[in-house]
Protein backbone atom coordinates (compact mmCIF):
# COMPACT_ATOMS: atom_id res chain seq x y z
CA UNK A 1 0.00 0.00 0.00
CA UNK A 2 1.33 3.41 -0.96
CA UNK A 3 0.94 6.13 1.65
CA UNK A 4 1.36 9.86 1.69
CA UNK A 5 3.64 11.07 4.49
CA UNK A 6 1.38 14.07 5.09
CA UNK A 7 2.83 16.64 7.46
CA UNK A 8 6.55 16.25 8.16
CA UNK A 9 6.20 17.53 11.75
CA UNK A 10 6.12 15.01 14.58
CA UNK A 11 3.08 15.09 16.82
CA UNK A 12 3.47 14.81 20.56
CA UNK A 13 0.13 12.99 20.72
CA UNK A 14 -1.99 11.21 18.13
CA UNK A 15 -5.40 10.19 19.43
CA UNK A 16 -7.54 7.51 17.81
CA UNK A 17 -11.21 8.23 18.37
CA UNK A 18 -12.80 11.45 19.61
CA UNK A 19 -15.48 10.51 22.08
CA UNK A 20 -15.63 11.87 25.64
CA UNK A 21 -12.44 10.09 26.74
CA UNK A 22 -10.15 11.59 24.12
CA UNK A 23 -11.99 14.91 24.25
CA UNK A 24 -11.16 15.08 27.96
CA UNK A 25 -7.57 14.15 27.13
CA UNK A 26 -7.29 16.99 24.60
CA UNK A 27 -8.55 19.38 27.27
CA UNK A 28 -6.14 18.06 29.90
CA UNK A 29 -3.17 18.25 27.53
CA UNK A 30 -4.01 21.83 26.60
CA UNK A 31 -4.53 23.02 30.16
CA UNK A 32 -1.84 21.04 31.98
CA UNK A 33 0.85 21.61 29.35
CA UNK A 34 0.03 25.30 29.24
CA UNK A 35 0.21 25.61 33.02
CA UNK A 36 3.64 23.96 33.17
CA UNK A 37 5.31 25.15 30.00
CA UNK A 38 3.51 28.48 29.51
CA UNK A 39 2.57 27.43 25.98
CA UNK A 40 -0.71 26.72 24.15
CA UNK A 41 -0.27 22.96 24.42
CA UNK A 42 1.53 20.08 22.75
CA UNK A 43 1.23 19.27 19.06
CA UNK A 44 -1.69 16.86 18.95
CA UNK A 45 -4.23 15.54 16.49
CA UNK A 46 -7.19 13.24 17.00
CA UNK A 47 -8.66 11.05 14.27
CA UNK A 48 -12.39 10.30 14.37
CA UNK A 49 -14.12 7.97 11.94
CA UNK A 50 -17.51 9.71 12.18
CA UNK A 51 -18.10 12.68 9.85
CA UNK A 52 -18.99 14.88 12.84
CA UNK A 53 -19.13 14.59 16.59
CA UNK A 54 -21.82 12.30 17.99
CA UNK A 55 -22.23 10.33 21.22
CA UNK A 56 -24.97 7.69 21.45
CA UNK A 57 -27.22 9.74 19.18
CA UNK A 58 -29.50 6.76 18.63
CA UNK A 59 -30.63 6.89 22.27
CA UNK A 60 -31.16 10.65 22.63
CA UNK A 61 -34.80 10.52 23.78
CA UNK A 62 -35.87 14.06 24.54
CA UNK A 63 -36.87 13.31 28.15
CA UNK A 64 -34.08 10.86 29.08
CA UNK A 65 -31.71 12.07 31.79
CA UNK A 66 -28.07 11.37 32.52
CA UNK A 67 -27.27 8.63 35.04
CA UNK A 68 -24.18 10.40 36.37
CA UNK A 69 -23.85 13.83 37.94
CA UNK A 70 -23.11 16.79 35.67
CA UNK A 71 -20.06 17.38 37.89
CA UNK A 72 -18.55 14.26 36.30
CA UNK A 73 -18.12 16.11 33.03
CA UNK A 74 -14.98 16.34 30.90
CA UNK A 75 -13.01 18.53 33.29
CA UNK A 76 -14.53 19.44 36.68
CA UNK A 77 -13.09 16.62 38.80
CA UNK A 78 -9.61 17.36 37.44
CA UNK A 79 -9.87 21.14 37.46
CA UNK A 80 -13.11 22.88 38.50
CA UNK A 81 -11.75 26.14 37.04
CA UNK A 82 -11.45 24.71 33.52
CA UNK A 83 -13.21 26.59 30.74
CA UNK A 84 -14.55 23.26 29.46
CA UNK A 85 -16.84 22.34 32.37
CA UNK A 86 -20.58 21.78 32.14
CA UNK A 87 -21.08 24.90 34.27
CA UNK A 88 -19.00 26.93 31.80
CA UNK A 89 -21.25 25.59 29.03
CA UNK A 90 -24.36 26.66 30.94
CA UNK A 91 -22.86 30.11 31.45
CA UNK A 92 -22.12 30.40 27.73
CA UNK A 93 -25.70 29.35 26.89
CA UNK A 94 -27.26 31.75 29.40
CA UNK A 95 -28.97 28.96 31.37
CA UNK A 96 -26.90 28.70 34.54
CA UNK A 97 -29.51 30.25 36.87
CA UNK A 98 -32.40 28.22 35.44
CA UNK A 99 -30.39 25.02 35.65
CA UNK A 100 -29.62 25.71 39.32
CA UNK A 101 -33.32 26.37 39.92
CA UNK A 102 -34.14 22.93 38.51
CA UNK A 103 -32.41 21.39 41.58
CA UNK A 104 -30.97 18.40 39.78
CA UNK A 105 -27.57 16.77 39.42
CA UNK A 106 -28.73 14.87 36.34
CA UNK A 107 -29.34 17.00 33.22
CA UNK A 108 -31.30 15.88 30.21
CA UNK A 109 -29.26 13.63 27.98
CA UNK A 110 -29.91 15.91 25.01
CA UNK A 111 -28.54 18.84 27.02
CA UNK A 112 -25.41 16.94 28.03
CA UNK A 113 -24.91 15.94 24.40
CA UNK A 114 -25.23 19.60 23.45
CA UNK A 115 -22.53 20.34 26.04
CA UNK A 116 -20.27 17.73 24.41
CA UNK A 117 -20.93 19.28 20.99
CA UNK A 118 -20.09 22.71 22.42
CA UNK A 119 -16.76 21.35 23.67
CA UNK A 120 -16.13 19.55 20.38
CA UNK A 121 -16.55 22.85 18.54
CA UNK A 122 -13.96 24.49 20.80
CA UNK A 123 -11.57 21.61 20.14
CA UNK A 124 -12.18 21.54 16.37
CA UNK A 125 -8.59 22.61 15.49
CA UNK A 126 -7.14 19.38 16.91
CA UNK A 127 -9.55 16.82 15.44
CA UNK A 128 -9.88 15.37 11.94
CA UNK A 129 -13.34 13.90 11.32
CA UNK A 130 -14.02 11.33 8.63
CA UNK A 131 -10.61 9.80 9.38
CA UNK A 132 -10.30 6.03 9.62
CA UNK A 133 -7.08 4.78 11.22
CA UNK A 134 -5.88 1.71 9.33
CA UNK A 135 -2.71 0.81 11.22
CA UNK A 136 -0.04 1.92 13.68
CA UNK A 137 3.53 1.20 12.62
CA UNK A 138 6.75 1.37 14.62
CA UNK A 139 9.50 3.84 13.72
CA UNK A 140 12.79 2.27 14.83
CA UNK A 141 16.07 4.14 15.11
CA UNK A 142 19.24 2.35 16.27
CA UNK A 143 17.18 -0.58 17.51
CA UNK A 144 14.84 1.60 19.60
CA UNK A 145 11.18 2.35 18.79
CA UNK A 146 11.24 6.13 19.01
CA UNK A 147 7.96 7.07 17.33
CA UNK A 148 4.83 5.62 15.77
CA UNK A 149 3.39 6.16 12.30
CA UNK A 150 -0.40 6.38 12.27
CA UNK A 151 -1.81 5.38 8.87
CA UNK A 152 -5.08 7.20 8.17
CA UNK A 153 -7.59 7.22 5.33
CA UNK A 154 -9.57 10.46 5.23
CA UNK A 155 -12.92 11.12 3.60
CA UNK A 156 -11.61 14.47 2.37
CA UNK A 157 -8.67 12.92 0.54
CA UNK A 158 -8.35 11.06 -2.73
CA UNK A 159 -8.50 7.65 -1.08
CA UNK A 160 -4.74 7.43 -0.63
CA UNK A 161 -3.81 6.92 3.05
CA UNK A 162 -1.68 9.50 4.79
CA UNK A 163 0.76 8.99 7.65
CA UNK A 164 1.10 11.11 10.77
CA UNK A 165 4.12 10.47 12.99
CA UNK A 166 3.75 10.77 16.77
CA UNK A 167 5.75 10.21 19.94
CA UNK A 168 2.63 9.00 21.78
CA UNK A 169 -0.56 7.33 20.59
CA UNK A 170 -3.71 7.15 22.70
CA UNK A 171 -6.38 4.67 21.62
CA UNK A 172 -9.88 5.69 22.71
CA UNK A 173 -12.17 3.99 20.23
CA UNK A 174 -15.07 3.44 22.61
CA UNK A 175 -17.61 0.65 22.44
CA UNK A 176 -19.08 -1.55 19.72
CA UNK A 177 -22.76 -2.64 19.76
CA UNK A 178 -23.15 -6.28 20.79
CA UNK A 179 -25.68 -8.58 19.14
CA UNK A 180 -26.34 -12.25 19.99
CA UNK A 181 -24.27 -14.76 18.05
CA UNK A 182 -25.73 -15.36 14.61
CA UNK A 183 -27.79 -12.15 14.65
CA UNK A 184 -27.25 -9.41 12.07
CA UNK A 185 -28.85 -5.99 11.80
CA UNK A 186 -31.38 -5.47 9.03
CA UNK A 187 -34.36 -3.29 8.17
CA UNK A 188 -36.40 -5.04 10.87
CA UNK A 189 -33.68 -6.17 13.29
CA UNK A 190 -32.03 -3.27 15.12
CA UNK A 191 -29.55 -2.65 17.89
CA UNK A 192 -30.80 -0.12 20.43
CA UNK A 193 -27.89 2.19 19.55
CA UNK A 194 -29.79 3.08 16.36
CA UNK A 195 -33.26 3.20 17.86
CA UNK A 196 -34.14 6.84 17.19
CA UNK A 197 -33.08 6.75 13.55
CA UNK A 198 -34.79 3.45 12.83
CA UNK A 199 -38.01 4.25 14.70
CA UNK A 200 -38.42 7.44 12.66
CA UNK A 201 -38.81 5.31 9.53
CA UNK A 202 -41.67 3.22 10.93
CA UNK A 203 -45.23 3.87 9.77
CA UNK A 204 -47.59 5.72 12.10
CA UNK A 205 -49.55 2.60 13.11
CA UNK A 206 -47.18 -0.37 13.27
CA UNK A 207 -48.30 -3.85 14.33
CA UNK A 208 -45.87 -3.97 17.25
CA UNK A 209 -42.32 -4.06 18.59
CA UNK A 210 -40.25 -6.62 20.47
CA UNK A 211 -37.42 -5.39 22.73
CA UNK A 212 -34.81 -7.92 23.87
CA UNK A 213 -32.73 -7.16 26.96
CA UNK A 214 -32.99 -6.29 30.65
CA UNK A 215 -30.71 -3.26 31.12
CA UNK A 216 -31.20 0.50 31.06
CA UNK A 217 -31.18 0.74 27.26
CA UNK A 218 -33.77 -2.03 26.98
CA UNK A 219 -36.08 -0.38 29.50
CA UNK A 220 -35.64 3.02 27.83
CA UNK A 221 -36.37 1.54 24.40
CA UNK A 222 -39.48 -0.18 25.75
CA UNK A 223 -40.72 3.03 27.37
CA UNK A 224 -39.96 5.14 24.29
CA UNK A 225 -41.71 2.83 21.82
CA UNK A 226 -44.73 2.41 24.10
CA UNK A 227 -45.08 6.18 24.48
CA UNK A 228 -44.28 7.15 20.89
CA UNK A 229 -46.60 4.69 19.15
CA UNK A 230 -49.98 4.85 20.97
CA UNK A 231 -52.10 1.77 20.44
CA UNK A 232 -49.14 -0.34 19.34
CA UNK A 233 -48.21 -3.49 21.32
CA UNK A 234 -44.70 -3.53 22.81
CA UNK A 235 -43.26 -6.78 24.15
CA UNK A 236 -40.17 -6.86 26.36
CA UNK A 237 -38.28 -10.16 26.46
CA UNK A 238 -35.60 -10.95 29.04
CA UNK A 239 -34.19 -13.96 30.87
CA UNK A 240 -34.48 -12.43 34.35
CA UNK A 241 -37.69 -12.57 36.36
CA UNK A 242 -37.84 -8.79 36.31
CA UNK A 243 -35.73 -5.71 35.76
CA UNK A 244 -32.91 -5.39 38.31
CA UNK A 245 -32.51 -1.95 39.85
CA UNK A 246 -29.18 -0.13 39.59
CA UNK A 247 -27.34 0.33 42.88
CA UNK A 248 -26.50 4.02 42.98
CA UNK A 249 -26.22 4.36 46.75
CA UNK A 250 -23.46 6.64 48.13
CA UNK A 251 -21.27 3.86 49.51
CA UNK A 252 -21.48 1.78 46.34
CA UNK A 253 -20.74 4.80 44.15
CA UNK A 254 -17.35 4.96 45.84
CA UNK A 255 -16.21 2.27 43.38
CA UNK A 256 -16.09 5.07 40.78
CA UNK A 257 -13.99 7.45 42.90
CA UNK A 258 -10.48 8.23 41.62
CA UNK A 259 -8.94 6.76 44.78
CA UNK A 260 -10.69 3.44 44.11
CA UNK A 261 -8.68 3.07 40.89
CA UNK A 262 -5.43 3.03 42.89
CA UNK A 263 -6.75 0.30 45.19
CA UNK A 264 -8.14 -1.75 42.32
CA UNK A 265 -4.93 -1.54 40.31
CA UNK A 266 -2.84 -2.71 43.28
CA UNK A 267 -5.14 -5.65 44.10
CA UNK A 268 -4.54 -9.27 43.15
CA UNK A 269 -6.28 -10.73 40.11
CA UNK A 270 -8.76 -12.65 42.31
CA UNK A 271 -9.67 -9.53 44.29
CA UNK A 272 -10.08 -7.54 41.07
CA UNK A 273 -12.53 -10.12 39.75
CA UNK A 274 -14.42 -10.19 43.04
CA UNK A 275 -14.82 -6.40 42.96
CA UNK A 276 -16.06 -6.49 39.36
CA UNK A 277 -18.55 -9.21 40.30
CA UNK A 278 -19.71 -7.44 43.46
CA UNK A 279 -20.34 -4.12 41.76
CA UNK A 280 -21.48 -5.08 38.27
CA UNK A 281 -24.98 -4.07 39.39
CA UNK A 282 -23.89 -0.44 39.33
CA UNK A 283 -23.57 -0.44 35.56
CA UNK A 284 -24.41 -3.68 33.75
CA UNK A 285 -27.90 -5.06 33.00
CA UNK A 286 -29.57 -2.80 35.57
CA UNK A 287 -32.22 -0.08 35.35
CA UNK A 288 -32.96 3.14 37.24
CA UNK A 289 -35.65 2.57 39.88
CA UNK A 290 -37.88 5.39 38.61
CA UNK A 291 -38.02 3.86 35.12
CA UNK A 292 -38.94 0.39 36.41
CA UNK A 293 -41.70 1.95 38.49
CA UNK A 294 -43.06 3.87 35.49
CA UNK A 295 -43.13 0.78 33.27
CA UNK A 296 -44.86 -1.24 35.99
CA UNK A 297 -47.40 1.55 36.52
CA UNK A 298 -48.27 1.64 32.82
CA UNK A 299 -48.61 -2.13 32.57
CA UNK A 300 -50.86 -2.28 35.63
CA UNK A 301 -52.99 0.64 34.41
CA UNK A 302 -53.52 -1.13 31.09
CA UNK A 303 -54.50 -4.33 32.90
CA UNK A 304 -57.09 -2.45 34.97
CA UNK A 305 -58.50 -0.74 31.87
CA UNK A 306 -58.53 -3.96 29.85
CA UNK A 307 -56.31 -2.51 27.13
CA UNK A 308 -53.03 -4.36 27.57
CA UNK A 309 -50.38 -3.55 24.99
CA UNK A 310 -47.25 -3.41 27.20
CA UNK A 311 -46.25 -7.00 27.88
CA UNK A 312 -43.29 -8.43 29.76
CA UNK A 313 -42.02 -11.87 28.77
CA UNK A 314 -39.83 -12.48 31.81
CA UNK A 315 -37.75 -15.59 32.40
CA UNK A 316 -37.81 -15.98 28.62
CA UNK A 317 -35.49 -16.11 25.65
CA UNK A 318 -35.72 -15.58 21.91
CA UNK A 319 -35.49 -18.88 20.06
CA UNK A 320 -35.85 -17.67 16.50
CA UNK A 321 -36.32 -14.51 14.45
CA UNK A 322 -37.82 -14.82 10.97
CA UNK A 323 -37.99 -11.82 8.65
CA UNK A 324 -40.84 -11.44 6.20
CA UNK A 325 -41.49 -8.63 3.69
CA UNK A 326 -44.11 -7.00 5.93
CA UNK A 327 -43.11 -8.12 9.44
CA UNK A 328 -40.68 -9.97 11.65
CA UNK A 329 -41.79 -13.10 13.54
CA UNK A 330 -40.15 -13.71 16.92
CA UNK A 331 -40.42 -17.08 18.66
CA UNK A 332 -40.12 -16.73 22.44
CA UNK A 333 -39.65 -19.54 24.97
CA UNK A 334 -40.76 -19.18 28.59
CA UNK A 335 -37.91 -20.92 30.40
CA UNK A 336 -39.66 -22.30 33.53
CA UNK A 337 -42.27 -24.36 31.64
CA UNK A 338 -40.76 -24.41 28.12
CA UNK A 339 -43.92 -23.03 26.54
CA UNK A 340 -43.41 -21.23 23.23
CA UNK A 341 -45.15 -18.13 21.90
CA UNK A 342 -44.89 -16.41 18.52
CA UNK A 343 -44.91 -12.62 18.26
CA UNK A 344 -45.44 -10.71 15.01
CA UNK A 345 -43.95 -7.22 14.95
CA UNK A 346 -42.61 -4.51 12.68
CA UNK A 347 -39.19 -4.68 14.31
CA UNK A 348 -37.18 -6.40 17.02
CA UNK A 349 -34.82 -4.19 19.02
CA UNK A 350 -31.81 -5.87 20.61
CA UNK A 351 -30.74 -3.84 23.65
CA UNK A 352 -27.99 -6.34 24.36
CA UNK A 353 -25.22 -3.96 25.32
CA UNK A 354 -21.78 -3.18 24.00
CA UNK A 355 -18.30 -4.62 23.96
CA UNK A 356 -15.03 -2.67 24.16
CA UNK A 357 -13.52 -2.06 20.75
CA UNK A 358 -10.64 -4.50 20.30
CA UNK A 359 -7.36 -2.55 20.00
CA UNK A 360 -5.26 -5.52 18.85
CA UNK A 361 -5.88 -5.12 15.08
CA UNK A 362 -4.46 -1.59 15.28
CA UNK A 363 -1.55 -2.83 17.40
CA UNK A 364 -0.73 -5.81 15.19
CA UNK A 365 2.67 -4.40 14.21
CA UNK A 366 3.49 -3.58 17.84
CA UNK A 367 2.28 -6.68 19.70
CA UNK A 368 5.72 -8.36 19.79
CA UNK A 369 6.87 -5.49 22.02
CA UNK A 370 3.75 -5.48 24.24
CA UNK A 371 3.53 -7.47 27.45
CA UNK A 372 0.50 -9.78 27.74
CA UNK A 373 -0.98 -11.38 30.85
CA UNK A 374 -1.77 -15.08 31.30
CA UNK A 375 -5.12 -14.59 29.58
CA UNK A 376 -3.47 -13.01 26.53
CA UNK A 377 -4.64 -9.50 27.40
CA UNK A 378 -2.50 -6.41 26.97
CA UNK A 379 -1.11 -5.24 30.33
CA UNK A 380 -1.18 -1.60 31.39
CA UNK A 381 0.79 0.53 33.82
CA UNK A 382 -1.12 2.62 36.35
CA UNK A 383 -0.99 5.58 33.90
CA UNK A 384 -2.81 3.49 31.22
CA UNK A 385 0.36 3.09 29.18
CA UNK A 386 0.85 -0.32 27.61
CA UNK A 387 3.71 -2.20 29.26
CA UNK A 388 6.35 -2.73 26.57
CA UNK A 389 9.87 -4.03 26.20
CA UNK A 390 12.88 -1.86 27.00
CA UNK A 391 13.35 -1.17 23.30
CA UNK A 392 10.27 1.07 23.17
CA UNK A 393 10.67 4.75 23.99
CA UNK A 394 7.39 6.06 22.58
CA UNK A 395 4.13 5.81 24.51
CA UNK A 396 1.08 3.71 23.64
CA UNK A 397 -1.97 4.28 25.86
CA UNK A 398 -5.36 2.56 26.10
CA UNK A 399 -8.19 4.87 27.08
CA UNK A 400 -11.54 3.25 27.88
CA UNK A 401 -13.31 0.00 28.73
CA UNK A 402 -10.37 -2.12 27.52
CA UNK A 403 -8.68 -1.12 30.79
CA UNK A 404 -11.48 -2.41 33.03
CA UNK A 405 -9.67 -5.60 33.99
CA UNK A 406 -6.68 -3.61 35.32
CA UNK A 407 -8.23 -0.30 36.45
CA UNK A 408 -11.79 -1.21 37.46
CA UNK A 409 -15.35 -0.39 36.49
CA UNK A 410 -14.70 3.32 35.94
CA UNK A 411 -12.09 2.69 33.22
CA UNK A 412 -14.58 3.11 30.41
CA UNK A 413 -17.16 5.32 32.08
CA UNK A 414 -17.82 9.03 32.11
CA UNK A 415 -17.61 8.97 35.93
CA UNK A 416 -13.81 9.13 36.01
CA UNK A 417 -13.06 10.54 32.56
CA UNK A 418 -11.69 13.91 33.69
CA UNK A 419 -9.29 12.42 36.25
CA UNK A 420 -8.27 9.51 34.02
CA UNK A 421 -7.48 11.87 31.16
CA UNK A 422 -5.45 14.04 33.50
CA UNK A 423 -3.38 11.04 34.54
CA UNK A 424 -2.64 10.14 30.93
CA UNK A 425 -1.82 13.76 30.09
CA UNK A 426 0.49 13.98 33.11
CA UNK A 427 2.30 10.82 32.01
CA UNK A 428 2.76 12.14 28.47
CA UNK A 429 3.97 15.57 29.60
CA UNK A 430 6.46 14.10 32.07
CA UNK A 431 7.86 11.76 29.45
Amino acid sequence: MTVNLGSTSVLEVAGIGFGPSNMALAIALEEMHGARANSPGPAMEFFEKQPAFGWHRGMLMEDATMQVSFLKDLATMRDPQSRYTFMAYLKAKGRIARFINSKTLFPLRVEFHDYLEWVADLLAPVVSYGSDVLAIRPVVEDGVMECLDVVVRTSAGDGEPIVRRARNVVIGTGLTPRLPDGTEESARVWHSSRLMDRAASIAAAPRGFVVVGAGQSAAEATEYLHRSFPGTPVSAVFARYGYSVADDSPFTNGIFDPEAVDEFYAASRDVKQDLLDYHGNTNYAVVDLSLTEELYRRAYQEEVLGRERLRFHNASRVLKVEEHPDRVRVTVEHLPDRTVETLDADAVVYATGYRPSDPTPLLQNLLPECKLDDAGRITLDRDYRIVTSGDVRCGIYLHGASAECTHGLSAGLLSNTAVRSGEIADSIIKR
